[in-house]
């Protein structure tokens, strides 16, 4: 009888332990970000360490892996092979993971990093409007057709030229990152003469007097709208709310500190990127009202009302909150 009740302690002791290994959190997060200032919030969370901080506060020990990808579609192929845990772009790739994976792995939006303007440039003085473009211009941009700025050229495509004529560019377009484009098209030796990109890039190259600007997207949308996004799928954010959590609370700390010191904010993001632009550029950007550092996602419906009329996207939803998991739900989005 003593034998019998120690062997079901032990089994009841195992079965506590064992429950609570399946209730661990993993003890590293990889994530990866794109080149550009819109990565700030999350470059200023790498190199202060502020996702390990938060994820000590909730009692976590975390190491967290930092990788670089040139566009969403990379981002997104990541994550569906299990090799990347939280992924960041534009609205472009986001939206179309989302609708791909609505009844499988069901990815979704943890937060947005800003809302910025995107500026097509270019160097060819015929062209004034996206109307002007012809089949030896050649515009780069991070992803064909599927990138924040591919989709955004279709919308202005299909404002300028009518419905059904939103692919009337898409020949037009080289994937590139933007790096490579912005050499590519100031270098003056490649067919690429023209570059859809993002700040600082697009503020770089307006800087050299053969530059100007043809569209700009918050022109095209109407309004500021949100430029990149940090998304995730279900399991990974259902087994790991802690870290769910750490994240959110980093990324709003990191919000804060860009707010309160942008001139550190700036330095920071020239060192650990490396970068050509002087500090005091890159301040002027962040600085710059129409850029806004916020998780509150903006105009991700008026979007994703595009992508379902081109049949990019084929789910639908009147509410962003389906798009995003609840950690940002309280915010004022659309």
């Amino acid at each position: 009888m003593r034998f019998r009740k120690l062997l079901v302690a032990a089994i009841g002791l195992l079965g506590i332990g064992l429950a609570g290994h399946a209730r661990a959190e993993v003890d590293t997060v990889r994530i990866a970000k794109q080149f550009g200032l819109g990565y700030l919030p999350l470059t200023l969370m790498e190199e202060e360490k502020l996702f390990e901080q938060q994820a000590k506060k909730q009692g976590l020990e975390l190491k967290v892996e930092w990788l670089r990808l040139s566009a969403g579609a990379p981002m997104n192929d990541a994550i569906l092979s299990g090799n990347l845990d939280l992924a960041s772009g534009g609205v472009g790739p986001l939206l179309t993971i989302w609708g791909k994976t609505r009844t499988n792995v069901v990815v979704k939006g943890v937060a947005a990093l800003n809302s910025m303007p995107l500026y097509l440039v270019t160097t060819n003085p015929n062209i004034r409007t996206i109307r002007d473009f012809t089949e030896k211009d050649k515009i780069a941009l991070p992803g064909v057709k599927t990138s924040i700025q591919a989709v955004t050229l279709q919308i202005a495509a299909e404002q300028a030229f009518g419905k059904g004529q939103q692919d009337k560019l898409d020949a037009f377009t080289i994937s590139m990152s933007h790096p490579d484009a912005l050499a590519s098209m100031l270098g003056g030796k490649s067919e690429i003469n023209s570059h859809f990109g993002s700040a600082p890039f697009q503020e770089m190259e307006l800087a050299d007097a053969r530059v100007h600007k043809v569209l700009d997207s918050y022109e095209v949308l109407g309004g500021p709208h949100t430029f990149n996004t940090v998304w995730a799928n279900s399991k990974f954010a259902t087994a790991n709310p802690k870290i769910m959590q750490a994240f959110l609370d980093a990324l709003e700390e990191s919000m804060t500190r860009i707010k309160a010191d942008p001139a550190a904010a700036a330095a920071l993001w020239v060192k650990a990127e490396n970068s050509r632009i002087p500090v005091a550029d890159a301040e002027k950007i962040i600085r710059n009202p129409q850029n806004e550092w916020t998780t509150t996602p903006k105009k991700i419906l008026t979007y994703l009302d595009y992508m379902n009329r081109a049949g990019i996207v084929s789910t639908k939803t009147s509410d962003w909150k389906d798009i995003f998991f609840p950690g940002i739900h309280g915010a004022s989005g659309s």
